[in-house]
């Protein structure tokens, strides 16, 4: 709890990964995927229920073994590929019937974000009076030097001359990192899911915290910066 305000975290965890199969119950540098996450929320200073969405009952009895509730199943329909986060999010608020003022989203592919980024964000949600919060790292390479190619590859057109400087030279841009999204529940509710727009904020995490996996190369990208910084 922060300023009388209830915090629920979310970590959906359905079973039926496709790129890295049974991904989120994987050993990663010897402890489940989910786990990484799970006992991040359990250390926020902040967060009073941390709460597991999954359809899966390996997945429900892992999470349950590391300290997080998993107190329904969810249904078949927000468990297949077009499923949105939206959906799930709200399915669990109304599962607990609103008795939340803040739900914090923590994905499970996202396990080098720790408790200190969660605090950080929800401190800053309730510092700014924002209607959300959501983390972003910067980009490794500017986005000025991406494009589409035509079906020949000519580059006549691939970058425009405002890109055509040193990088130190050029502005900085960050991406969505994946790793934490925050927003107050009646924002959410009323906007069927949390947005952009005016009142939701960024929230800058490192680089080295920010991997998101998504396959096997992700996965042993995780493991050694885990080596590397923990």
């Amino acid at each position: 709890m922060i300023k009388n305000k209830r915090v629920l975290a979310l970590i959906p965890a359905r079973g039926g990964s496709k790129r890295l199969p049974r991904k989120n119950i994987l050993p990663l540098a010897g402890i489940p995927l989910i786990a990484w996450t799970i006992d991040a929320a359990l250390k926020s200073k902040y967060i009073d229920r941390v709460v597991v969405s999954t359809d899966d009952e390996e997945i429900m009895c892992v999470s349950k073994q590391f300290g997080a509730e998993a107190p329904f199943v969810r249904p078949v329909e927000l468990a297949s590929d077009t499923a949105t986060s939206t959906d799930v999010v709200l399915h669990a608020l109304n599962f607990f019937k609103n008795d939340f003022d803040v739900i914090v989203l923590l994905q499970p592919s996202s396990p080098l974000r720790e408790e200190s980024d969660i605090d950080r964000v929800i401190e800053q949600l309730v510092s700014q009076d924002a209607n959300g919060i959501v983390s972003v790292s910067e980009c490794e390479h500017t986005p000025l030097w991406s494009n589409t190619l035509p079906a020949d590859g000519n580059m006549s057109s691939f970058i425009t001359k405002d890109a055509l400087k040193r990088s130190q030279d050029l502005k900085t841009f960050y991406r969505l990192n994946g790793a934490i999204y925050c927003y107050k529940t009646d924002y959410f509710i009323a906007n069927q899911g949390g947005s952009y727009a005016d009142g939701v904020y960024a929230c800058i995490m490192k680089k080295e915290k920010s991997v998101d996996i998504d396959d096997i190369t992700d996965f042993k990208f995780a493991e050694f910066l885990i080596g590397l910084y923990r």
